[in-house]
Order: structure tokens, then C-alpha cells, then sequence
């Protein structure tokens, strides 16, 4: 995989974002759409969601090399090289649904059914579920990056990676398989900072989820 064709993709969107603000504009406009456990503690709120996006999408092609790195050591690279491909297509092969969508929004989306294809290859895996390296601070960024794409677009996002699931991944082969040795290469101290970086994403950009309810009043 090709992670620096992806890096040079985004770098051209965050250039273009300098010039135009449009991106930032958009986040304007969801800020009040926002779910109520979604909160903003930024004196600029759609500056938070802006730096989050950006960090959101970089991590795509990071997550991407981890992966590829991990299952090449445990010698697994065959059976992920499928998601890997599949997520790389996302951003250097596009389908033509994001042939409007050239600046961070598309890169968004696209980052959005990376991250999302990880997630669901981790949870259809029995050994890789139970391992616990998908944490809930991924999982929350994730449903912020689907607040902000927006529905019924994000949802028609879910459906179509789905699909790709289940053409990889949908056996119960697939998910017996035992895969400890893969976890326990991404679970090394070589990508401590990529999992530190996960857990901070949210507060870093002063973005917390408030689930007590009395918080939301």
C-alpha cells in the first residue's frame, strides 16, 4: 500500500482549505445539528470540528500502515491485504458517488469508511473482538465523523461498506480464525503512539460525549 499517494491527496485538500475556509464554513452550519451528547468546549467550536476532521482523516493512511505492518509481521498480510486494499480505494480510487466532493468533506467520508471497514473487520474477528485494540475512543470518533458527514448520506455510507464486509468477512470462518499473533503485533509498544493519539483525538480538539443525561439539559 501506497500511504504516501494518500498523504499527498490530503495535504493537496488541507491546501486548498487555507484558501477557501469552506470546509470550516460547513462546520459552522453542523455545530447546531450536533447531537446533545456531542459537546464543544472551544471558544471557536467549528475550529474543534475542523482540527478534529483533519486528524480524523491523517489517521486513515496511519491506521492503514499499522495494519499492513502488523499482519505482514504475523505473517497474516494475505488475509487483510482485502481491507487494506478496499481502504486505499477509498481515497486514490474513488467511486463516482464522491465526484462532487474534492475538498476535506469528501476526504471525510472517505476516512469515515476506512476507519468504519477497520472497525467492523476488528469486530468480526472473535480474537481481534476480544482484544480490545478497537477502543471506545475510536468508536465515538467515528459517530462524530458520521454526525458530521450527515444523514441519510452517512448511513447510505454504512450500508455500502457493510457490503464490503460481508464479501471479506462475512464467514464464521473468518471470524474463528485465531489471529492473537496480529494482535499481539499491533498491541506492541511500536504503535503505543497511535493508540495514545486515538485516546486523545476527542479531548485534544476539546470535544467531549456527555452520556449522563442530566449533562445535556
Amino acid at each position: 500500500m501506497n500511504s504516501e499517494a494518500v498523504f499527498r491527496v490530503i495535504e493537496q485538500a488541507k491546501r486548498s482549505e487555507a484558501k477557501t475556509h469552506a470546509f470550516h464554513h460547513m462546520m459552522e452550519d453542523k455545530i447546531h445539528q450536533l447531537h446533545l451528547i456531542i459537546g464543544l468546549h472551544d471558544e471557536d467550536p467549528a475550529d474543534c470540528l475542523v482540527k478534529f476532521a483533519i486528524e480524523y482523516i491523517e489517521m486513515a493512511p496511519k491506521v492503514m500502515d499499522c495494519v499492513e505492518a502488523c499482519a505482514k509481521e504475523a505473517h497474516a498480510d494475505w488475509l487483510f491485504e482485502p481491507f487494506l486494499t478496499a481502504a486505499f480505494n477509498y481515497f486514490v480510487n474513488p467511486t463516482v458517488v464522491f465526484s462532487h466532493y474534492t475538498g476535506l468533506d469528501g476526504l471525510l467520508m472517505k476516512a469515515y469508511l476506512c476507519h468504519r471497514l477497520l472497525e467492523e473487520m476488528y469486530e468480526n474477528n472473535k480474537s481481534i473482538r476480544n482484544s480490545q485494540l478497537c477502543a471506545v475512543e475510536v468508536t465515538q470518533a467515528n459517530l462524530l465523523a458520521h454526525q458530521l458527514i450527515g444523514e441519510p448520506f452517512a448511513n447510505e455510507l454504512d450500508e455500502s461498506m457493510l457490503m464490503t464486509v460481508k464479501q471479506v468477512a462475512g464467514s464464521p470462518k473468518y471470524y474463528d480464525l485465531n489471529l492473537s499473533t496480529f494482535v499481539e503485533k499491533a498491541q506492541h509498544q511500536t504503535w503505543k503512539w497511535m493508540r495514545d493519539h486515538w485516546q486523545t483525538l476527542l479531548s485534544r480538539n476539546h470535544i467531549e460525549f456527555h452520556f449522563s443525561y442530566r449533562n445535556v439539559l
